[in-house]
Protein backbone atom coordinates (compact mmCIF):
# COMPACT_ATOMS: atom_id res chain seq x y z
CA UNK A 1 0.00 0.00 0.00
CA UNK A 2 3.01 2.19 0.73
CA UNK A 3 3.74 1.82 -3.06
CA UNK A 4 0.80 3.26 -4.22
CA UNK A 5 0.77 6.32 -1.83
CA UNK A 6 3.86 7.76 -3.29
CA UNK A 7 2.58 8.98 -6.68
CA UNK A 8 -0.63 9.55 -5.49
CA UNK A 9 0.44 11.92 -2.84
CA UNK A 10 1.47 15.16 -4.76
CA UNK A 11 -1.25 14.78 -7.11
CA UNK A 12 -3.75 14.96 -3.76
CA UNK A 13 -1.38 17.98 -2.51
CA UNK A 14 -2.23 19.77 -6.07
CA UNK A 15 -5.56 18.89 -6.21
CA UNK A 16 -5.67 19.83 -2.29
CA UNK A 17 -4.15 23.60 -3.44
CA UNK A 18 -6.37 23.98 -6.38
CA UNK A 19 -9.52 23.50 -3.98
CA UNK A 20 -8.27 25.89 -1.63
CA UNK A 21 -7.10 28.97 -3.90
CA UNK A 22 -10.38 30.33 -5.43
CA UNK A 23 -8.65 33.05 -7.13
CA UNK A 24 -6.05 33.82 -9.52
CA UNK A 25 -2.31 35.53 -8.59
CA UNK A 26 -2.73 39.55 -7.67
CA UNK A 27 0.03 41.30 -9.56
CA UNK A 28 -0.02 44.81 -10.77
CA UNK A 29 -2.32 45.46 -13.59
CA UNK A 30 -0.96 44.78 -17.21
CA UNK A 31 -1.77 46.90 -20.57
CA UNK A 32 -3.74 46.47 -23.29
CA UNK A 33 -3.32 47.15 -26.83
CA UNK A 34 -5.89 50.05 -26.72
CA UNK A 35 -4.91 51.89 -23.09
CA UNK A 36 -2.61 54.87 -23.92
CA UNK A 37 -0.81 55.54 -20.30
CA UNK A 38 -0.18 59.30 -19.60
CA UNK A 39 1.69 61.37 -16.91
CA UNK A 40 -0.04 64.14 -15.00
CA UNK A 41 0.80 67.61 -16.89
CA UNK A 42 2.35 65.55 -19.57
CA UNK A 43 0.88 66.23 -23.37
CA UNK A 44 -0.41 62.99 -25.04
CA UNK A 45 -1.16 62.15 -28.57
CA UNK A 46 -3.43 59.48 -29.87
CA UNK A 47 -3.76 58.51 -33.42
CA UNK A 48 -6.91 57.29 -35.15
CA UNK A 49 -4.90 54.94 -38.07
CA UNK A 50 -1.16 54.63 -38.73
CA UNK A 51 -1.87 54.99 -42.05
CA UNK A 52 -3.37 58.85 -42.65
CA UNK A 53 -6.80 59.28 -43.91
CA UNK A 54 -6.54 62.03 -47.04
CA UNK A 55 -9.60 64.54 -47.74
CA UNK A 56 -11.51 62.54 -44.50
CA UNK A 57 -12.89 64.67 -41.99
CA UNK A 58 -12.16 62.45 -38.39
CA UNK A 59 -14.08 63.74 -35.59
CA UNK A 60 -13.25 62.46 -31.88
CA UNK A 61 -15.63 61.66 -28.98
CA UNK A 62 -15.18 60.85 -25.53
CA UNK A 63 -16.46 58.26 -22.81
CA UNK A 64 -15.86 59.22 -18.99
CA UNK A 65 -16.54 56.56 -16.67
CA UNK A 66 -19.63 55.02 -19.01
CA UNK A 67 -21.27 58.60 -19.91
CA UNK A 68 -20.64 59.83 -23.00
CA UNK A 69 -19.43 63.36 -22.54
CA UNK A 70 -16.61 65.84 -24.84
CA UNK A 71 -13.51 67.25 -23.16
CA UNK A 72 -15.00 70.38 -21.33
CA UNK A 73 -18.01 69.48 -19.94
CA UNK A 74 -20.65 68.97 -22.64
CA UNK A 75 -22.63 66.04 -23.84
CA UNK A 76 -21.43 65.10 -27.38
CA UNK A 77 -19.25 68.12 -28.17
CA UNK A 78 -16.59 67.45 -30.95
CA UNK A 79 -13.03 67.40 -30.02
CA UNK A 80 -10.90 68.91 -32.65
CA UNK A 81 -10.68 67.30 -36.06
CA UNK A 82 -7.61 65.06 -37.72
CA UNK A 83 -6.61 61.76 -37.68
CA UNK A 84 -4.58 62.98 -34.47
CA UNK A 85 -5.73 64.47 -31.30
CA UNK A 86 -3.62 66.54 -28.93
CA UNK A 87 -4.33 66.63 -25.38
CA UNK A 88 -2.44 69.22 -23.80
CA UNK A 89 -1.22 68.71 -19.91
CA UNK A 90 -3.70 65.99 -19.13
CA UNK A 91 -5.21 65.37 -15.51
CA UNK A 92 -6.54 62.54 -14.12
CA UNK A 93 -9.89 64.02 -14.73
CA UNK A 94 -9.14 63.04 -18.68
CA UNK A 95 -9.00 59.89 -18.00
CA UNK A 96 -11.28 57.76 -20.11
CA UNK A 97 -12.28 56.22 -23.48
CA UNK A 98 -11.68 58.32 -26.76
CA UNK A 99 -12.93 57.09 -30.10
CA UNK A 100 -12.22 58.49 -33.67
CA UNK A 101 -15.24 58.64 -36.25
CA UNK A 102 -15.59 59.14 -39.86
CA UNK A 103 -18.92 60.45 -40.94
CA UNK A 104 -20.45 58.76 -37.67
CA UNK A 105 -18.83 55.00 -38.33
CA UNK A 106 -16.17 54.23 -35.50
CA UNK A 107 -13.22 53.81 -36.97
CA UNK A 108 -10.62 53.17 -33.45
CA UNK A 109 -11.49 53.30 -29.68
CA UNK A 110 -8.89 54.25 -27.51
CA UNK A 111 -8.53 54.27 -23.51
CA UNK A 112 -6.60 56.99 -21.84
CA UNK A 113 -5.16 56.39 -18.13
CA UNK A 114 -4.04 59.41 -16.34
CA UNK A 115 -1.68 58.37 -13.18
CA UNK A 116 1.67 58.46 -12.05
CA UNK A 117 4.34 55.96 -12.71
CA UNK A 118 4.89 53.26 -11.11
CA UNK A 119 7.86 54.42 -8.91
CA UNK A 120 5.50 57.64 -7.37
CA UNK A 121 2.09 55.71 -7.12
CA UNK A 122 1.14 53.48 -4.60
CA UNK A 123 -0.50 49.80 -4.85
CA UNK A 124 -3.82 50.09 -3.83
CA UNK A 125 -5.29 49.26 -0.61
CA UNK A 126 -6.00 46.24 1.26
CA UNK A 127 -9.13 45.18 0.30
CA UNK A 128 -11.37 44.23 3.68
CA UNK A 129 -15.00 42.35 2.10
CA UNK A 130 -18.03 42.54 3.90
CA UNK A 131 -21.16 40.21 2.29
CA UNK A 132 -24.54 40.60 2.40
CA UNK A 133 -28.05 39.81 0.88
CA UNK A 134 -30.54 42.71 -0.07
CA UNK A 135 -33.29 40.19 0.37
CA UNK A 136 -33.66 36.25 0.86
CA UNK A 137 -34.02 36.09 -2.73
CA UNK A 138 -31.50 38.28 -4.34
CA UNK A 139 -27.93 37.90 -5.38
CA UNK A 140 -25.12 38.17 -2.51
CA UNK A 141 -23.43 42.06 -2.91
CA UNK A 142 -19.76 42.10 -1.34
CA UNK A 143 -18.29 45.41 -1.12
CA UNK A 144 -15.30 47.03 1.10
CA UNK A 145 -15.09 51.05 1.57
CA UNK A 146 -11.85 52.89 0.25
CA UNK A 147 -9.91 55.61 2.54
CA UNK A 148 -9.19 57.46 -0.58
CA UNK A 149 -9.91 57.79 -4.40
CA UNK A 150 -8.46 55.20 -6.79
CA UNK A 151 -6.55 55.87 -9.27
CA UNK A 152 -7.17 55.85 -13.01
CA UNK A 153 -7.04 52.52 -14.36
CA UNK A 154 -7.58 50.75 -10.59
CA UNK A 155 -9.57 47.43 -11.33
CA UNK A 156 -11.29 45.23 -8.86
CA UNK A 157 -12.17 41.93 -9.21
CA UNK A 158 -14.17 38.77 -7.48
CA UNK A 159 -13.37 35.53 -7.56
CA UNK A 160 -15.60 32.75 -6.17
CA UNK A 161 -15.53 29.31 -6.74
CA UNK A 162 -17.31 26.40 -4.22
CA UNK A 163 -15.39 24.75 -1.49
CA UNK A 164 -13.41 21.12 -2.33
CA UNK A 165 -13.93 21.04 -5.80
CA UNK A 166 -11.35 21.24 -8.50
CA UNK A 167 -13.58 23.26 -10.66
CA UNK A 168 -12.06 26.98 -12.43
CA UNK A 169 -13.46 30.38 -10.11
CA UNK A 170 -15.50 32.35 -11.35
CA UNK A 171 -14.11 35.88 -12.25
CA UNK A 172 -16.52 39.21 -11.87
CA UNK A 173 -15.79 42.71 -12.48
CA UNK A 174 -16.37 45.23 -9.32
CA UNK A 175 -17.80 48.48 -9.82
CA UNK A 176 -16.54 51.57 -7.83
CA UNK A 177 -19.37 53.72 -6.36
CA UNK A 178 -17.45 57.20 -5.73
CA UNK A 179 -20.27 58.98 -3.82
CA UNK A 180 -20.33 56.29 -1.33
CA UNK A 181 -16.47 55.74 -1.79
CA UNK A 182 -16.46 51.94 -2.03
CA UNK A 183 -16.40 49.15 -4.42
CA UNK A 184 -19.29 46.87 -4.77
CA UNK A 185 -19.52 43.09 -6.51
CA UNK A 186 -22.44 40.88 -7.31
CA UNK A 187 -22.51 37.12 -6.38
CA UNK A 188 -24.95 36.28 -8.22
CA UNK A 189 -27.29 33.08 -7.11
CA UNK A 190 -28.75 30.72 -9.45
CA UNK A 191 -32.68 29.60 -8.85
CA UNK A 192 -32.89 27.07 -6.47
CA UNK A 193 -29.57 26.84 -5.25
CA UNK A 194 -27.99 25.06 -2.07
CA UNK A 195 -28.27 27.34 0.74
CA UNK A 196 -25.65 25.04 2.79
CA UNK A 197 -22.90 25.05 0.37
CA UNK A 198 -20.13 26.68 0.73
CA UNK A 199 -18.68 29.10 -1.18
CA UNK A 200 -14.96 30.51 -0.98
CA UNK A 201 -14.81 33.92 -1.82
CA UNK A 202 -11.65 36.43 -2.38
CA UNK A 203 -11.06 40.07 -4.07
CA UNK A 204 -8.28 41.37 -6.18
CA UNK A 205 -7.36 45.10 -6.45
CA UNK A 206 -4.52 46.34 -8.83
CA UNK A 207 -2.89 49.68 -10.50
CA UNK A 208 0.06 49.83 -12.38
CA UNK A 209 2.00 50.18 -8.98
CA UNK A 210 0.58 46.64 -7.96
CA UNK A 211 -1.85 44.88 -6.73
CA UNK A 212 -3.83 43.84 -3.46
CA UNK A 213 -5.64 40.93 -2.55
CA UNK A 214 -8.45 40.28 0.02
CA UNK A 215 -8.38 36.94 2.48
CA UNK A 216 -10.45 34.36 1.24
CA UNK A 217 -14.00 34.05 3.07
CA UNK A 218 -15.99 30.83 3.28
CA UNK A 219 -19.46 31.88 2.90
CA UNK A 220 -22.76 30.09 2.72
CA UNK A 221 -26.07 31.76 1.86
CA UNK A 222 -27.83 30.89 4.85
CA UNK A 223 -24.84 32.12 6.95
CA UNK A 224 -25.27 35.72 5.03
CA UNK A 225 -26.73 38.26 6.75
CA UNK A 226 -30.07 40.50 5.00
CA UNK A 227 -29.09 44.11 4.87
CA UNK A 228 -32.15 45.81 3.08
CA UNK A 229 -32.24 48.98 1.47
CA UNK A 230 -33.32 52.15 2.63
CA UNK A 231 -36.80 52.93 2.56
CA UNK A 232 -37.89 55.07 -0.03
CA UNK A 233 -40.46 58.49 -0.77
CA UNK A 234 -39.97 59.44 2.55
CA UNK A 235 -42.45 62.38 3.21
CA UNK A 236 -43.91 64.33 6.30
CA UNK A 237 -46.99 66.26 6.56
CA UNK A 238 -48.47 68.70 8.60
CA UNK A 239 -51.79 67.42 10.19
CA UNK A 240 -54.67 69.93 10.37
CA UNK A 241 -55.42 72.06 13.92
CA UNK A 242 -52.29 69.62 15.40
CA UNK A 243 -49.35 72.42 15.62
CA UNK A 244 -47.17 69.94 17.76
CA UNK A 245 -47.47 66.86 15.17
CA UNK A 246 -46.15 65.41 11.91
CA UNK A 247 -47.06 62.62 10.01
CA UNK A 248 -44.17 60.54 8.12
CA UNK A 249 -44.81 58.68 5.18
CA UNK A 250 -42.69 56.06 3.48
CA UNK A 251 -42.79 52.91 1.32
CA UNK A 252 -40.80 49.47 1.09
CA UNK A 253 -37.63 49.13 -1.06
CA UNK A 254 -38.44 47.96 -4.42
CA UNK A 255 -35.73 45.64 -3.71
CA UNK A 256 -38.14 43.92 -0.89
CA UNK A 257 -41.15 42.08 -1.44
CA UNK A 258 -43.39 42.76 1.44
CA UNK A 259 -45.77 39.69 0.72
CA UNK A 260 -43.15 37.01 1.94
CA UNK A 261 -41.54 39.18 4.27
CA UNK A 262 -41.61 42.17 5.96
CA UNK A 263 -39.79 44.96 7.62
CA UNK A 264 -39.32 46.67 10.68
CA UNK A 265 -38.88 50.06 10.71
CA UNK A 266 -37.02 52.94 12.51
CA UNK A 267 -37.69 56.77 12.72
CA UNK A 268 -35.50 59.44 13.24
CA UNK A 269 -35.97 63.04 13.34
CA UNK A 270 -34.83 65.99 14.77
CA UNK A 271 -35.94 70.14 14.68
CA UNK A 272 -33.47 72.15 12.63
CA UNK A 273 -31.64 74.12 15.44
CA UNK A 274 -31.03 70.93 17.02
CA UNK A 275 -28.11 68.41 16.21
CA UNK A 276 -29.61 65.40 18.41
CA UNK A 277 -31.73 62.95 16.95
CA UNK A 278 -34.84 61.30 18.75
CA UNK A 279 -35.16 57.80 17.90
CA UNK A 280 -38.90 56.04 17.37
CA UNK A 281 -37.96 51.85 17.01
CA UNK A 282 -40.50 48.56 16.81
CA UNK A 283 -42.63 50.19 13.88
CA UNK A 284 -44.29 47.97 11.89
CA UNK A 285 -46.35 50.55 9.44
CA UNK A 286 -45.31 52.34 7.21
CA UNK A 287 -46.26 55.71 8.75
CA UNK A 288 -45.94 57.04 11.58
CA UNK A 289 -47.42 60.39 13.61
CA UNK A 290 -44.69 62.80 15.58
CA UNK A 291 -46.39 64.37 18.79
CA UNK A 292 -43.38 66.27 20.32
CA UNK A 293 -42.71 68.77 17.48
CA UNK A 294 -41.71 71.94 17.95
CA UNK A 295 -44.40 74.86 16.61
CA UNK A 296 -43.55 76.09 13.50
CA UNK A 297 -39.76 74.63 13.44
CA UNK A 298 -38.69 72.60 10.19
CA UNK A 299 -38.18 69.29 11.41
CA UNK A 300 -35.31 66.76 9.41
CA UNK A 301 -36.94 62.94 9.33
CA UNK A 302 -34.94 59.66 8.33
CA UNK A 303 -35.83 56.12 8.17
CA UNK A 304 -33.98 52.99 8.00
CA UNK A 305 -34.87 49.32 8.19
CA UNK A 306 -34.19 45.47 8.98
CA UNK A 307 -35.62 42.34 8.45
CA UNK A 308 -38.79 41.87 10.57
CA UNK A 309 -37.53 39.27 13.38
CA UNK A 310 -34.32 41.20 13.62
CA UNK A 311 -31.89 39.09 11.24
CA UNK A 312 -29.00 40.52 9.57
CA UNK A 313 -28.14 44.38 10.00
CA UNK A 314 -30.21 47.73 9.26
CA UNK A 315 -29.98 49.24 6.08
CA UNK A 316 -28.54 53.03 5.49
CA UNK A 317 -31.11 55.44 6.53
CA UNK A 318 -33.10 57.10 3.88
CA UNK A 319 -32.54 60.54 2.00
CA UNK A 320 -33.42 63.41 4.53
CA UNK A 321 -36.79 64.77 4.39
CA UNK A 322 -38.00 67.82 5.69
CA UNK A 323 -41.24 68.98 7.20
CA UNK A 324 -42.96 71.90 9.32
CA UNK A 325 -45.99 71.41 11.81
CA UNK A 326 -49.59 72.97 11.12
CA UNK A 327 -49.95 76.89 11.94
CA UNK A 328 -52.99 78.60 12.99
CA UNK A 329 -53.25 81.77 10.37
CA UNK A 330 -53.98 83.65 12.87
CA UNK A 331 -51.33 83.28 14.58
CA UNK A 332 -49.36 84.58 11.83
CA UNK A 333 -51.19 87.63 11.55
CA UNK A 334 -51.33 88.45 15.46
CA UNK A 335 -47.63 87.73 15.72
CA UNK A 336 -47.26 90.36 12.52
CA UNK A 337 -49.57 92.81 13.52
CA UNK A 338 -51.29 95.52 11.33
CA UNK A 339 -48.68 98.05 11.00
CA UNK A 340 -47.58 97.79 14.66
CA UNK A 341 -44.11 98.90 15.19
CA UNK A 342 -43.76 100.63 19.23
CA UNK A 343 -40.38 101.48 20.51
CA UNK A 344 -39.74 103.12 23.69
CA UNK A 345 -39.03 106.91 23.66
CA UNK A 346 -36.85 109.40 25.33
CA UNK A 347 -39.60 110.89 27.88
CA UNK A 348 -40.73 107.02 28.55
CA UNK A 349 -43.98 107.69 26.53
CA UNK A 350 -44.04 105.01 22.35
CA UNK A 351 -43.78 106.15 19.36
CA UNK A 352 -45.49 104.08 16.81
CA UNK A 353 -44.93 103.68 12.94
CA UNK A 354 -47.55 104.45 11.15
CA UNK A 355 -48.54 103.43 7.30
CA UNK A 356 -47.60 106.60 5.13
CA UNK A 357 -51.02 106.41 3.69
CA UNK A 358 -52.21 108.25 6.49
CA UNK A 359 -50.25 111.26 5.74
CA UNK A 360 -51.83 111.65 2.61
CA UNK A 361 -49.84 114.39 0.83
CA UNK A 362 -47.11 114.89 3.38
CA UNK A 363 -46.13 110.82 2.13
CA UNK A 364 -45.01 112.41 -1.05
CA UNK A 365 -42.39 114.62 0.55
CA UNK A 366 -40.57 111.59 1.79
CA UNK A 367 -42.15 112.73 5.58
CA UNK A 368 -44.25 109.59 5.65
CA UNK A 369 -43.85 107.02 7.84
CA UNK A 370 -42.50 109.44 10.53
CA UNK A 371 -42.86 108.60 14.28
CA UNK A 372 -45.94 110.49 16.07
CA UNK A 373 -45.69 110.43 19.52
CA UNK A 374 -48.67 108.49 21.76
CA UNK A 375 -49.16 108.33 25.19
CA UNK A 376 -48.18 105.98 27.22
CA UNK A 377 -51.92 104.56 27.29
CA UNK A 378 -51.98 101.71 25.18
CA UNK A 379 -54.69 101.57 21.84
CA UNK A 380 -57.77 99.76 23.00
CA UNK A 381 -59.03 97.52 20.75
CA UNK A 382 -62.68 97.67 19.87
CA UNK A 383 -63.43 94.54 20.93
CA UNK A 384 -62.20 95.44 24.80
CA UNK A 385 -64.93 98.41 24.12
CA UNK A 386 -67.60 96.17 23.19
CA UNK A 387 -66.81 93.37 26.02
CA UNK A 388 -67.14 96.43 28.32
CA UNK A 389 -70.43 97.85 27.41
CA UNK A 390 -72.21 94.29 27.60
CA UNK A 391 -71.05 94.36 30.87
CA UNK A 392 -72.45 97.45 31.82
CA UNK A 393 -75.40 97.08 30.36
CA UNK A 394 -75.84 93.83 31.92
CA UNK A 395 -75.22 95.58 35.29
CA UNK A 396 -77.40 98.04 34.58
CA UNK A 397 -80.32 95.37 33.82
CA UNK A 398 -79.44 93.19 36.76
CA UNK A 399 -79.43 96.53 39.09
CA UNK A 400 -83.29 97.32 37.82
CA UNK A 401 -84.38 94.35 37.86
CA UNK A 402 -83.49 93.82 41.83
CA UNK A 403 -85.25 97.12 42.54
CA UNK A 404 -88.31 96.42 41.19
CA UNK A 405 -87.94 92.99 42.60
CA UNK A 406 -87.51 95.03 46.42
CA UNK A 407 -90.24 97.50 45.25
CA UNK A 408 -93.20 94.49 45.14
CA UNK A 409 -91.91 93.27 47.97
CA UNK A 410 -92.28 96.28 49.85
CA UNK A 411 -95.41 96.63 48.94
CA UNK A 412 -97.08 93.66 49.45
CA UNK A 413 -95.35 94.18 53.06
CA UNK A 414 -96.87 97.39 53.93
CA UNK A 415 -100.87 95.83 53.24
CA UNK A 416 -100.25 92.98 55.39
CA UNK A 417 -99.41 95.86 58.22
CA UNK A 418 -102.32 97.52 57.73
CA UNK A 419 -104.59 94.64 57.50
CA UNK A 420 -103.16 93.00 61.12
CA UNK A 421 -103.77 96.76 62.68
CA UNK A 422 -107.21 97.07 61.48
CA UNK A 423 -108.26 93.20 62.84
CA UNK A 424 -106.92 93.75 66.13
CA UNK A 425 -109.90 96.46 66.99
CA UNK A 426 -112.24 93.70 67.16
CA UNK A 427 -112.73 91.52 70.06
CA UNK A 428 -113.65 87.53 68.81
CA UNK A 429 -116.05 85.78 70.90
CA UNK A 430 -116.47 82.25 70.74
CA UNK A 431 -119.40 80.76 68.86
CA UNK A 432 -120.28 77.78 71.14
CA UNK A 433 -119.01 76.19 74.31
CA UNK A 434 -115.40 75.09 74.53
CA UNK A 435 -114.88 72.03 73.34
CA UNK A 436 -114.39 68.98 75.69
CA UNK A 437 -111.06 67.88 76.47
CA UNK A 438 -109.77 65.43 74.09
CA UNK A 439 -109.46 62.51 76.62
CA UNK A 440 -112.04 61.97 79.10
CA UNK A 441 -110.10 59.04 80.27
CA UNK A 442 -106.09 59.21 81.44
CA UNK A 443 -104.12 57.09 80.10
CA UNK A 444 -102.37 56.34 82.88
CA UNK A 445 -103.94 54.85 86.23
CA UNK A 446 -105.21 58.04 88.05
CA UNK A 447 -102.72 60.21 89.96
CA UNK A 448 -103.05 60.87 93.51
CA UNK A 449 -103.83 64.34 94.84
CA UNK A 450 -101.65 66.74 93.54
CA UNK A 451 -100.38 69.49 96.04
CA UNK A 452 -102.05 72.75 94.94
CA UNK A 453 -100.10 74.46 92.56
CA UNK A 454 -98.20 71.40 91.25
CA UNK A 455 -97.90 70.81 87.45
CA UNK A 456 -98.40 66.97 86.52
CA UNK A 457 -96.88 66.55 83.07
CA UNK A 458 -98.69 63.49 82.12
CA UNK A 459 -102.32 65.02 81.83
CA UNK A 460 -102.40 66.16 78.89
CA UNK A 461 -105.27 67.77 79.41
CA UNK A 462 -103.49 70.25 81.48
CA UNK A 463 -102.57 71.94 78.27
CA UNK A 464 -105.63 72.51 76.07
CA UNK A 465 -107.69 73.37 78.71
CA UNK A 466 -108.74 76.90 79.38
CA UNK A 467 -107.31 78.46 82.52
Amino acid sequence: MAWLLGPLLPAALLLLAAAAAPGRPCGPAGLSRDTVLGRPGANVTLTCQDEGLVNITVSWKMEKWGTAAAVGGGHDRRLAEGNTLLLWQVRYEDSGRYSCYVGGRPLRSLRLLVEAPPCLAEPPETPRVSCYRRSHDKDVLCEWPLQAKPSPGTRAMLWVKQRFTAENATEQRCRYFSKAQKFVCRVKVPPGADDTKPLVVSTCVNNGAGGSASEDRIITLSSIPVKPDPPLNVTVEALEKAPQQLRINWSYPSSWDPRFYWLRFQVRYRPEPAQTFMEVDQVMTTWLDIRDAWRGTRHVVQVRAQEEFGHGAWSEWSQEAVGTPWTDPRDLTSEMGPFSSQFPMEDGTYGVTLPPELFGEDAADGTGGAVVEASARSVASPYTFLVAGGSLLLGIALFVGIVVRYKQTWRTGGQRGAKQEGEAQHVLVPLGPPSPPLSETPLLSPPGPLAPGALHVTNLDYFFSEQ
